[in-house]
């Protein structure tokens, strides 16, 4: 592999595949298939795996209390 495809390789080795490493170790147990079956029910379940990790992700960056704030509803 040519150096730049390396160095493409180890960013997205730290970009891309870092959340779902994550979402397949914490929030499935490890588990690495569907509890769901059919493409709509899939792709609902996997919605709701990356929300979560959305979620939890910005409480560890933002705070509770921060994110809170953030997504208060304001007329």
């Amino acid at each position: 592999m040519r150096r730049n495809g390396r160095e493409k390789m180890r960013l997205r080795s730290t970009i891309v595949e870092h959340p779902f490493g994550t979402m397949k170790r914490a929030m499935n147990q490890g588990c690495s298939c569907f509890l769901m079956r059919e493409l709509r029910k899939v792709a609902a379940e996997f919605g709701l795996s990356v929300i979560a990790y959305n979620v939890k992700r910005a409480i560890s960056v933002m705070g509770v209390v921060a994110l809170r704030r953030a997504l208060a509803w304001r007329p």
